[in-house]
């Protein structure tokens, strides 16, 4: 009854669109203004900077709850696994938004900064240095996720962890195709800083 109810509990965690919802109270929808993203990166530059940070911190939480959870009740590393999953699906396709959600890279940061703390931060300092070169926030988000994997192996995390930090890695790279399109383009949004 536990692995079901956490499956449960990291879906319907992962699908609260706190974003969505901060813009809501601030008189905007977010997904009809800038890039219509409901994550942290859009919800900064249509409604505010602390709203934006709110936004990261509760989609990292999505991802950090279930997962510590799951651990601590030594659900094993299948059910775990699962958990993540079911928290990250969430989040791409919130049951509360008609399964039209964000990017996943937050939700994915709380993922690993349970299961592999050390990884999680070199994969911070990497989105860090990426967006801080070429200002632009998805490429730091396709470029962190694509060395994820890479990451936690060299750092011999255990094979459940690499493997679901591969999946994740496939789901923010589907996520952000139109982000994809427009990095071909030249057209993608650049940070003002």
């Amino acid at each position: 009854m536990k692995p079901v109810f956490m499956l449960l509990f990291a879906y319907l965690l992962g699908s609260v669109p706190t974003g969505f919802l901060l813009g809501y109270f601030s008189g905007v929808d977010v997904r009809q203004a800038g890039s219509g993203n409901v994550g942290a990166s859009n919800v900064a530059r249509v409604v505010g900077k602390r709203q934006g940070l709110i936004t990261l911190v509760a989609d990292v939480a999505k991802g950090f709850i279930p997962v510590i959870g799951s651990l601590e009740l030594s659900l094993g590393p299948v059910i775990t696994s699962l958990v993540a999953l079911a928290a990250f699906l969430g989040h791409l396709f919130p049951i509360f938004l008609r399964f039209r959600g964000g990017k996943g890279v937050a939700t994915s940061l709380g993922v690993f900064l349970a299961l592999a703390p050390l990884g999680a931060g070199v994969l911070i300092l990497i989105f860090c240095l990426v967006a801080r070169l070429g200002r632009i926030v998805s490429l730091a988000s396709l470029t962190t996720a694509a060395l994820a994997p890479v990451v936690l192996w060299l750092f011999s995390y255990p094979a459940y962890v690499v493997g679901l930090s591969l999946f994740l890695a496939l789901g923010i790279i589907f996520r952000h195709w139109e982000n994809i399109q427009r990095l071909i383009s030249g057209v993608e949004p650049r940070l003002n800083f």
